[in-house]
């Protein structure tokens, strides 16, 4: 399994900034058209880097002995399928319904989302292998410790890749829609 892509470490181009220059980060929720509708899809995002965290804090506690391989096995299979299955849920309803009400309010939104349908075709391709990885560790905590280890130091850096993949995604994703949703006055 390969940790290694590309994570774009610059801001999006100005031409799909300009909403955000009009509405800064730091305004969001104090604006009249931030609804409780963008603050729980804010929320999610939330939870997914605090998820992303945690699948990458348990998976170095464990290779550093500081966690019984039974509990690190009870905690990665709760955690990482916490993050997985609500990932895969969160980009489906987005793709459906959320990007394409964007795309309608403001064209300026399609730009951006190729960035992030791109982002989601390399993050799924990323938890995929994380899944495949993940539960033969999770397995072989049973049959073969010191294998659950090796297979544990390959996921590391996996986890290490989604976190920064994420955070970088869902950083684009919100600064992208929210100023959208501000400027518009929608999920309302």
């Amino acid at each position: 399994m390969n940790a290694e892509i590309d994570i774009r470490t610059t801001e999006m181009p100005a031409d799909m900034r300009i909403l955000l220059d009009a509405y800064p980060r730091d305004t969001w929720e104090s604006h009249p058209g931030f609804k409780e509708k963008t603050s729980n899809w804010l929320g999610a995002h939330v939870m997914f880097r605090q998820l992303a965290e945690l699948v990458r804090l348990e998976t170095e506690a464990y290779l550093e002995k500081l966690r019984d391989p039974e509990d690190f096995a009870a905690r990665l299979s709760r955690y990482g399928d916490l993050l997985v299955r609500n990932l895969h849920g969160h980009h489906t309803w987005e793709d459906k319904s959320y990007f394409p009400e964007l795309c309608e309010a403001d064209p300026r939104f399609e730009k951006g989302l190729e960035i992030l349908e791109k982002d989601h075709e390399a993050l799924d391709a990323m938890l995929f292998g994380f899944s495949r990885t993940a539960n033969r560790a999770i397995k072989l905590v049973q049959l073969d410790e010191a294998q659950a280890r090796a297979e544990a130091g390959q996921l590391q850096p996996v986890t290490e890749t989604i976190e920064k993949l994420l955070g970088r995604h869902l950083s684009d994703e919100e600064e992208l829609a929210v100023p959208i949703i501000l400027h518009h006055r929608l999920r309302g």
